[in-house]
């Protein structure tokens, strides 16, 4: 009997930890503290996705936008696309992808199965101008103001809940 429990106990804490993982991965959002929050956008200059321009800070100025950190290989940004898609479909705000360390093959094929709600798409092959917005996994967004100031972050999936009761009262009082 003991041979089969100490068979077994591994197995179901791994299968448990798994089932834990799983159900986490989709739905866990959280606000960390951001030094940025307050502070200005990092200077960046970045290659965009699919329109061969290079965009810095100020070609946003005057606009309130989301920053929204994906990656094809990212499984919390499929689960997140749909909501971001929805954000984006219904005009409020701009809606600005970062693609963090992805090849373009991948990106493109990615936005090709699951549809491309961005505005523009900046490049992030590196991760350099990642690291300066202190990200650190995907998805995370971050709303800017008219001034380029980073307003809110949001470590983790976007929700219909999240944008209903934080991100659209702030957009508001933003604009």
């Amino acid at each position: 009997m003991k041979k089969i429990l100490f068979a077994v106990l591994p197995l179901s804490v791994f299968v448990t930890l798994i089932v834990l993982l799983y159900v986490n991965m989709g739905t866990h959002s959280e606000r960390l503290p951001s030094p940025l929050v307050g502070k200005a956008v990092p200077n960046f200059k970045l290659n965009t996705l699919y329109s061969n321009k290079t965009l810095t800070p100020k070609d946003f100025e005057g606009e309130v936008w989301l920053m929204n950190v994906f990656g094809s290989w990212c499984p919390s940004c499929r689960v997140e696309h749909p909501v971001v898609t929805q954000l984006a479909e219904s005009g409020v705000v701009k809606v600005i992808g970062f693609n963090w360390k992805d090849e373009f093959v991948d990106a493109d094929r990615w936005l090709k199965q699951f549809g491309n709600p961005y505005d523009e798409i900046l490049v992030d092959l590196k991760g350099d101008v990642a690291i300066d917005f202190g990200v650190y996994g995907a998805p995370e967004n971050f709303l800017i103001d008219q001034a380029g100031v980073i307003r809110y972050k949001l470590v983790g999936n976007l929700t219909p809940e999240i944008i209903q009761n934080e991100l659209m009262p702030l957009i508001e009082e933003l604009k």
